[in-house]
């Protein structure tokens, strides 16, 4: 089976990517897409627990995004902004930076709070590279920035300090955000609880798996970057209720439904359990776990894209595209959300 980049592209009016957040938390639209009939039909998001049946366990990934983006100075004095992707082994990161090619090994950059950062290996993407000294968590959070994606153009600012995170992120790890959850609220959840919706959580440390461009002729051929996950063991004994009882799983993001579909046994059960995925779900895929997804509305010829069309097909995704696009739905990570629901 061969499909190309073109296959999974549309035109997107510059106009309809969001550059910040809505003005209030959860204060977003709605697009739910019946993947068994293609009715479509428009909400406001604080709607989505009257859309969601009473039983329904809801899946979030909890992952905290590190204020990952450092700005770094080559020999020359010249600054350039760098993603810390992930830790590899103490000081040691891997990192993506512009002209990565053009980088040599043993190169050193001034990194800030007078540290030094020293390029030792290419891989793929990312280099590899040590700090001349270990750094925490609390390192980034002083000198780090959001790590707002390109196509947001501007600087982070402090409002993306709470709203590029969501409300219930306890783990970090993640150098971009679970986008999805960014629409709940505390008030929302609660709401969802007060209904006997079930929230549990997964973590993947969001990385180059879940945003690096497709660059194969047969997008099919792509390799997924490595992401690490984890189940916990309240979380795997709720999802194996869940499948007993015969009740809905919803994935918030698609980062939950990876999760979750790499997780599950071969007997269709959950173990509490902490690994890697590089999990690709594309056209073809058959979901072992959960059908319900909430997702944002994603980049033309990108993964995420194909994830949605293994869901739903690809010319039932992109036609529900062409509509919110004619409807003005909000694109990307601070944009508007899209339910994909079964019945």
């Amino acid at each position: 089976m061969k499909m190309t980049i073109k296959e999974i592209s549309f035109d997107l009016p510059q106009n309809l990517i969001a550059q910040k957040p809505s003005d209030k938390r959860g204060d977003d639209r709605l697009l739910v897409l019946s993947t068994k009939t293609g009715k479509r039909s428009h909400h406001q998001f604080n709607e989505i627990t009257k859309l969601l049946e009473p039983g329904t366990l809801c899946i979030v990934n909890n992952s905290k995004v590190r204020k990952a983006r450092l700005i770094l100075k080559d020999h020359k004095n010249r600054e350039m902004q760098v993603l810390f992707v992930h830790p590899v082994d103490q000081n040691r990161w891997a990192v993506l930076m512009n002209k990565a090619q053009r980088r040599k090994v043993f190169e050193q950059f001034q990194a800030p709070g007078n540290l030094t950062f020293t390029l030792v290996k290419r891989e793929g993407e990312l280099w590899l590279g040590d700090f001349s000294e270990v750094v925490d968590e609390f390192y980034f959070e002083q000198f780090g920035h959001v790590p707002l994606p390109p196509y947001m153009q501007r600087e982070d600012s402090l409002e993306d300090e709470e709203r590029y995170q969501t409300v219930y992120a306890q783990v970090p790890g993640s150098a971009a955000a679970p986008t999805a959850g960014l629409h709940f609220t505390q008030e929302i959840l609660q709401e969802m609880e007060r209904k006997g919706i079930l929230i549990k959580p997964v973590t993947l440390h969001v990385g180059l798996g879940t945003f690096l461009p497709i660059r194969t002729e047969n997008v099919l051929d792509h390799h997924m970057h490595q992401e690490e996950y984890e189940v916990p063991n309240a979380t795997a004994q709720e999802l194996n209720k869940a499948i007993d009882d015969k009740r809905p799983i919803l994935a918030v993001g698609t980062t939950s439904i990876r999760t979750l579909e790499a997780a599950v046994e071969p007997n269709g059960r959950f173990v509490a359990k902490r690994s890697q995925t590089n999990l690709y779900i594309s056209p073809g895929y058959e979901f072992k776990v959960t059908q319900f997804l909430l997702t944002n509305f994603h980049t033309p010829g990108s993964t995420l894209i194909l994830l949605v069309a293994a869901l739903a097909g690809l010319d039932r995704v992109l036609e529900t595209y062409q509509e919110a696009i004619l409807k003005e739905y909000r694109f990307f990570s601070y944009g508007d959300a899209m339910l994909f629901d079964p019945r």
